[in-house]
């Protein structure tokens, strides 16, 4: 099907936008069994060549909570030769020291909006869990390392339920005001909507937060994921988070589904005419190889159809 998706631009919309590949960490850490650390090298390799330009790729976590990337220590040194951008996720200053010592020069830490799921995922409150990231984020400043802050269950708890947009907008400020270079809000159990998703953007603004420091991370749960992406991008947001192929979810949260599926995302930006930067073709094949390594298809609609045999 040469020549589609046929571009047709609307109005309102940034001309280029950064896609935050997260398939080889968020996607990886949600499998039900270990991926081997060369293929873990190879599909980081493969990405890059598609033309993406950042992506993450592990995180230096103890083994005991993420054990699908305990080989962190073993598989960033096997990254040297890519040419992109490759952040980590460090979850406190033990995981930043490891990262560092092996040269990382972009980390992300990890918080919540709500109490309940700080208190799962970090064993802490929100408040204790912002004093834990505060010497991370200010040491790896010092290294001048590029810092992002990932904020959880920005618009809905699978048991708090509703998340007040206020309470969102403060932590968020929070993590901002420790350092953080960007902020990725996370719709982690894939609840939110495009209405929801201005007025988020909108209470961020009013609290002093630029558009361009914040990038958004939608979950396809309920089929929204790229109906929040446009909304986020007619706001002006131009980084989006995506997982090659629509792998991964969240460990810690149980109705999380797979995230945004970087494929499907690139169609939709291709047809829009707004530039990313990425083969779609070579990022499709590159999914239909990684889903040839887990042993089952691709849930990425695009991946699907462009890799159908006639």
């Amino acid at each position: 099907m040469s020549g589609l998706p046929m571009t047709v631009p609307a109005p309102g919309l940034p001309p280029r936008v950064r896609i935050h590949e997260v398939g080889a960490r968020d996607g990886l850490q949600n499998e039900k069994s270990a991926v081997p650390t060369e293929v873990k090298a190879e599909f980081v390799r493969r990405l890059a060549a598609a033309g993406l330009t950042t992506i993450e790729a592990t995180s230096f976590v103890h083994p005991k909570w993420v054990p699908q990337l305990a080989d962190a220590e073993q598989l960033f040194p096997l990254l040297a030769d890519v040419e992109a951008d490759l952040p980590v996720l460090v979850p406190n200053e033990r995981g930043l020291d490891r990262a560092l010592a092996l040269g990382a020069t972009r980390i992300a830490v990890f918080g919540s909006a709500t109490e309940t799921f700080a208190s799962r995922n970090l064993n802490r409150t929100v408040a204790e869990s912002l004093a834990m990231f505060e010497p991370v984020v200010a040491r790896a400043k010092q290294e001048k390392a590029h810092v992002r802050g990932y904020l959880s269950m920005c618009f809905g708890d699978p048991w708090e339920g509703p998340v007040p947009i206020p309470q969102v907008v403060s932590v968020a400020a929070s993590l901002l005001d420790l350092g953080c270079d960007e902020l990725s809000l996370g719709d982690t159990i894939g609840v939110a909507t495009p209405g929801h998703v201005r007025e988020l953007l909108t209470g961020l603004n009013e609290r002093g937060v630029a558009t361009d420091r914040i990038g958004v991370h939608f979950h396809d749960t309920y089929g929204q994921a790229l109906s929040n992406t446009l909304a986020a991008l007619q706001h002006g947001v131009t980084t989006v988070d995506a997982s090659a192929g629509g792998l991964g979810g969240c460990p810690y949260a149980k109705s999380a589904t797979g995230n945004l599926a970087t494929e499907d995302l690139v169609w939709m930006l291709d047809g829009l005419g707004i530039e990313t930067g990425v083969d779609l073709a070579a990022l499709t094949a590159t999914s239909v190889w990684m889903a040839e390594q887990l042993g089952r298809p691709s849930p990425s609609r695009t991946v699907r159809a462009l890799s159908h045999k006639e």
